[in-house]
């Protein structure tokens, strides 16, 4: 079975496990919890054509959240201190006239003055504390007959060594074939810090950026970005007038996908007001997430028998604890963002396909397209688009070159860069969907390729890979 069969040659890709639907996966998201079946009945499974798993559902595990640090009290304290009572003021000297000699009674005491006790000092509240790059543990806990599984193994995309993930965590269930953590070579991500970007002379535009699949790792981007000297210690804009464009992909399979929605949302106002701009791409993963909110377990037509948003959002990596905290804003963000652009020379999208063609012949109908069949709110023009934007690897082979100059020609630059598939499986370093291995990972940079036309972004993150921020142009 080949995605989008039925509308061009068959290719046999690493995408077939988009639309198969585990047994553990058919369960409803949110705002579509099922009752739970009575002890006397089996499960039924729903009453749609799904293609069988070919891995069994993992065993669930227990999983405990991480304790936060104490936030230490501040060392200040307001005392309310009381005003001291004003002594008398001795009357002016004045002669007064004699008087008759009478004894006079012995004068009473003055009262001592009443001076009020202080009040008991007010407790300050304690000081605010920033924790970046630090995941929050999340505030739920698991209950019974929980709509979601999940899962811990020690397969490499888990954010989590065994038993430690936040509950609602799901380990990658991914599209692509399945590396194992021991047969990969692991690329730390530390590269040296590098100094902030110089802002450009003159009102010109200051330096490129592009960052690739993020995939809700938020803790190796927020490393990326201060690496390259774009944002500061505290995870502030600090790059003044530079460009920073992310590719998409900001959700699923990572354990903090919403947390990264709200750090480019903060960067793109922080980056603005200091001269610059940071702004970001359509994923597949974005029109996926949106669908899973929108349309739940409505069936759509996949062409390749029926489907729901939420299965292949469960399928893909999405994860319960996304869900639970996205939001309308959140939403309204990723239906505005563009699928493609052009930024001085280069031609940026998300994925490696030519299926941008069929949404118009110039940059501007193409995103207005999309952005009216979002509008439209129709679940299978949605899902249309999305397996149409989940289509890769048109750039790889001999016919590369060709399809990247057909998108060239069209839209403008000399060089395409994209996210979406993995450099590990373009380089045909990490074997086959047979599970046969050739290799472990190893990515230290973006890839070149198509005859030096087209630069691939995705250091594949989610399996022990490396999470990309770079500086255009590249050479190569």
């Amino acid at each position: 079975m080949t995605q989008g069969a039925g509308q061009e040659p068959v290719v046999r890709t690493a995408t077939l496990r988009d639309f198969r639907v585990p047994p553990y996966a058919r369960v409803p998201v949110q705002g579509h919890a099922a009752e739970p079946p009575s002890p006397e009945e089996p499960p039924v499974a729903p009453a749609v054509e799904h293609v069988p798993a070919e891995h069994p559902a993992p065993a669930e595990h227990p999983v405990s959240a991480v304790p936060l640090p104490p936030v230490a009290p501040s060392p200040v304290e307001a005392v309310r201190v009381p005003t001291p009572p004003a002594e008398a003021l001795p009357a002016p000297s004045v002669p007064a006239p004699p008087a008759p000699s009478v004894p006079a009674p012995p004068a009473a005491p003055p009262p001592a003055p009443s001076v009020p006790a202080p009040p008991a000092p007010a407790p300050m509240p304690a000081d605010p504390t920033l924790h970046l790059g630090h995941r929050l543990a999340p505030a739920y806990a698991g209950a019974a007959g929980s709509s979601i599984v999940s899962v811990a193994t020690g397969h490499p995309g888990n954010a989590f060594p065994e038993g430690q993930a936040p509950e609602g965590y799901t380990p990658t269930e991914r599209d692509l074939p399945v590396i194992q953590r021991g047969d990969t070579v692991q690329v730390p991500v530390t590269p040296e810090p590098s100094p902030a970007p110089e802002p450009a002379n003159g009102d010109g535009p200051g330096p490129l950026y592009v960052v690739g699949d993020v995939h809700g790792y938020l803790d190796e981007l927020l490393a990326a970005l201060r690496a390259q000297g774009l944002i500061d210690e505290n995870g502030s804009w600090s790059a003044g007038n530079a460009r920073l464009w992310f590719l998409g992909d900001f959700t699923d399979r990572g354990p903090d996908g919403i947390g990264v929605i709200d750090l480019v949302m903060r960067l793109s106002a922080e980056a603005a007001a200091a001269g610059g701009y940071c702004k970001a791409l359509m994923g597949n993963h974005e029109l996926l997430l949106i669908g899973a909110k929108r349309f739940g377990d409505t069936p759509v037509n996949s062409g390749a028998g029926t489907a729901t948003f939420q299965a292949a959002w469960l399928l893909n990596g999405g994860q319960k604890y996304d869900m639970d905290r996205l939001q309308d804003v959140h939403l309204q963000w990723m239906s505005r963002l563009d699928a493609v652009v052009r930024e001085d020379d280069h031609l940026l999208v998300h994925s490696d396909t030519t299926a941008y063609l069929e949404y118009g012949q110039t940059i501007e109908d193409v995103n207005d397209t999309v952005h009216e069949i979002l509008n439209r709110n129709d679940a299978d023009e949605v899902w249309d688009v999305f397996r149409k934007f989940t289509k890769r690897f048109a750039f790889r082979d001999d016919a590369g070159p060709q399809a990247v100059q057909e998108l060239l020609s069209t839209y403008g630059g000399s060089r395409i860069v994209h996210g979406h598939s993995p450099i590990p499986y373009l380089l045909g370093q990490v074997g086959t969907e047979e599970g046969e291995d050739s290799g472990g990972p190893v990515v230290d940079g973006p890839h070149v390729y198509a005859d030096g036309l087209a630069i691939a972004m995705d250091g594949g993150v989610t399996m022990a890979g490396k999470l990309l921020v770079v500086q255009l142009p590249l050479n190569g």
